[in-house]
Order: structure tokens, then sequence, then C-alpha cells
């Protein structure tokens, strides 16, 4: 390859996909990514400048990744070798690394793009290092996933990571738009000149909503729906109208962004938690859906119910953990989708809830003192003494039966003596836990009286 040839040649348009045709060619074509490449910021400046490093760019389907590679490619001239991580192992990363530093002798600079770098293990990471530090490639990985936990650190030391966002629905709609308007690579690409596709702004902005901020998902879309309408009563060469019924029989069941095992899992199961602890009912309700509809594991979702009853809610209402269980018990009696209703009624009465997180601290303060102090022995007035050994040993010597007093409860420490008078439970003055301080005060007062 010339050093003066394209190091990405355009392809004919034809029988290519309209979304790969329409992928932009320069950042002027791009949308989207403003904290990244107006005028004025560092990428756009580094790249302006031909001063790049490695980078990660990490964000989510269709928001811009590989475009943005390609770009860089085309603005610097330097060779563009994609890689993918579902395809390729050692054996090719070898080979790959060999022709870069051939290219490196002969002054030319390579650009290695893998796909999907997260699919590399961390071993296969590290082959790449020795030639990023020499040199020979620049490194830019794709990610959906998220780099702190997906990639080799000493790897992620050398590279800078880009977060790019998904496109708003604006966004996307203007890529629509330009679909429209492009006859050399857009939806009419290939008709004659007098073919026109109407639609109103209001059902692009549909498809860009359905999109739910890939590019890519829209623009398959619209070729769809394009391909699907009928021909206009004036011939093949007459207008295309898209209509909203024709819009419906387009789409199916949205494909919402999730991975059971990635950041998005955490990401919704965190905000659907921390929704019903702040008693946002409304908002607990919509991450629960978002979840089950993205087809989470609806046992998963009701074990969480169980956690944040007893978590957030505890004793200021202890029905919360019967609605939370029952809600459990449903999923494994019927299943879903009937269980949802179960799922959303608990999720309801935990926002309801009067919130609580007295226990949730008591039990922490417990594990910290369990694993910070010395494991005292039990006090020998609380140790049963079934054998005269036993006895004669003191076990049991002083245990106090607590009914046999008058209020029913003992003056007798319970605590292991380095623990002694230790607090771990406060009752809040919400819900039930108002009247469970008064009882606990009354008991303290109780076990304090002289001669009890």
């Amino acid at each position: 390859m010339s050093l003066f040839e394209p190091v990405i040649p355009e392809e004919p348009a034809a029988g290519r996909p309209l979304a790969d045709r329409m992928r932009p060619r320069d950042l002027d074509e791009l949308v989207g990514q403003p904290h990244l490449l107006a005028p004025g910021q560092p990428l756009r400046t580094q790249l302006e400048r031909d001063q790049l490093g490695s980078m990660i760019l990490w964000g989510p389907p269709g928001a811009g990744k590989t475009t943005l590679a390609r770009i860089i490619a085309r603005r610097t001239r330097r060779r563009f070798v994609p890689f993918s991580a579902v395809t390729s192992g050692i054996k090719e990363i070898r080979e790959v690394m060999a022709e870069a530093e051939r290219a490196q002798r002969l002054g030319q600079r390579t650009i290695l793009f893998i796909d999907e770098i997260h699919r590399f293990n961390r071993a296969q990471q590290v082959a790449f290092l020795p030639y990023v530090e020499s040199g020979a490639i620049t490194l830019i990985g794709a990610t959906t996933e998220n780099p702190s936990f997906e990639v080799n650190s000493a790897l992620l030391s050398r590279a800078r990571v880009y977060v790019l966002e998904a496109l708003s629905d604006e966004h996307i709609a203007s890529l629509l738009r330009r679909s429209l308007d492009d006859r050399e690579r857009g939806a009419l690409a290939g008709r004659p000149a007098a073919v026109l596709i109407e639609v109103s702004p209001e059902l692009l902005l549909r498809m860009a909503q359905f999109a739910n901020g890939d590019a890519r998902v829209a623009l398959n879309l619209l070729e769809a729906t394009v391909a699907g309408a009928e021909p206009a009563p004036g011939g093949l060469d007459g207008p295309i109208t898209i209509t909203a019924e024709l819009l419906d029989a387009t789409l199916q069941h949205k494909a919402l962004l999730y991975d059971r095992g990635g950041e998005q899992h955490f990401n919704l199961i965190s905000a659907l938690h921390k929704s019903l602890r702040n008693s946002d009912v409304d908002a607990g309700l919509y991450w629960l859906g978002r979840m089950l509809e993205s087809g989470e594991d609806p046992l998963y979702v009701a074990r969480r119910l169980v956690r944040i009853a007893s978590e957030d809610i505890g004793l200021a209402d202890p029905r919360a953990l019967e609605q939370a269980l029952a809600a459990r018990a449903a999923v494994e009696a019927i299943g879903m989708p009937e269980a949802a209703l179960a799922l959303a009624q608990a999720a309801a009465y935990l926002a309801l809830a009067p919130k609580s997180n007295a226990l949730y601290a008591a039990y922490g303060a417990v594990l910290e003192d369990v694993r910070s102090t010395r494991a005292d022995p039990v006090p020998l007035h609380l140790r049963n003494a079934p054998t005269a050994l036993m006895k004669g040993l003191g076990y049991g010597h002083g245990y106090q039966y607590a009914h046999d007093t008058e209020a029913g409860v003992a003056d007798m420490e319970c605590l292991p003596e380095n623990l002694r008078g230790r607090r771990y439970y406060r009752p809040k003055d919400v819900g039930l836990e108002t009247r469970l301080a008064a009882r606990l005060a009354e008991l303290v007062r109780q076990r304090s009286k002289p001669g009890d």
C-alpha cells in the first residue's frame, strides 16, 4: 500500500445496508458527542493536531465508536486495521502486530481498532502492550462495558478513556432526515430522481425514540419501512409515503439496551433500589418495568425487593418483608409475565412504606464488632449446664429466668464482658419503630431498676 493511497477506500453504495452507507465520513457529518468533538475540546484538538495516543471509546451501541475510529484514521492518514475480539485470537494478534511493525519501519503509522475489546481476556489484552509502548500501533478499543472492570489495568494506564453518550432522539431524527435527503448514499440511492419519500417529522421522531439512542437501529428501521411501502399510484417512480400504519406494521418489540451480566444490569438495579429507598413509587415502578422488559430474571428482582424490605424499612413496617416474600413466591408459582404485577405491588408497597435503616445499621455495627474485637467467651451465666462437671465449673451460675421477674425483664448482662453495655439497635421515630423505641426505653429502665 502506498503512503498516499486512501487508508479507508470508499466502497460503492450498491448492496450495502443504509446504516453502513450513511456512516459519517468526517467530523462535520458526525452528530452528538459535543463534549468530545466540539471545537476546542481535547479530543478534537488532538485530532486536528495529529497528536493522538491510544484510547478506549466507551459507550452504548450505535453511539458512533467505530465511526469515530474510522474518521480518526482518515483524518490522520493512518492505516486502519479493524480487529474483532469476538472472532480473533493470539495467533491473529501476532500476525497483525508483525504487519504493523513492518509498516512502522516504512514510516507508516497504524491504527488498530479492536471492537468489543472487553471480550478479550486480560492475558490476551497484555499481548498488545509492547506494540502500544513501541509506537507500532495506536490502539483504539471500543467497548460497551465499563473499562475499569473489563480492560487490563496496565493497558488501561496507557490509553485515554473517552465516554460516548447515547445519541438523543433529536440527533437520530436529524440522521434520518439526512438519509432521506442524500440521494447518493441515503434511502433513495439507486432510485430514479423523481422518487421522493414523504414522512412527517412526528414519525421520524417516533423512529428515533424506538431506536433508544442507537443510530444503526433507526436507520435499519427506516430502510425496512421504505422497503415495505406499497408502490405509489403513479407507479415505481411515484412518491413513497410512510404512514403511521406502515410504521406500526414494521415496528417490533423495542430492544432495550441490557446485559444481564454487565454494567446495565447493575445500573438498573441500583436505580430501582435507590428509587424505592427514596419513596419514589413512580420511579421505582419505571425501573422495575425496564428491568423486566429487558429480560432480567424476575427472581433476581424479587430477591432485591426482599433485601430492600429489611435494609431500608426493617421494623418501621414489618409487613414490607411479607409483601416482598409474597411477590417472590408469586414469581415461583405462576412465572412471568403474570408475576410482574406481584412484583409491582411489592415495589409500590416498599416505596410507600415508612423508612428506617436502624436494623441495617445495627447489624452493620454488630459485624464490625465481630470482626474487629476479641471473641470473648460466652458469659458463664448464659451457658447451659447439662453435666455435673459443667455445673461445677460455674456454667449457668447467676442466670436469671426472665419470666420469674415482675416485669419479665432480668437485670442481667447478655453481651460478652468486652462489649458490656454496647448499644446496636437505635430505632427511629418513624412507623412502628416509634412504638419500638418507647418499648426499648422501657426495657432499659426495667433492667436498671435496683433490686430487680
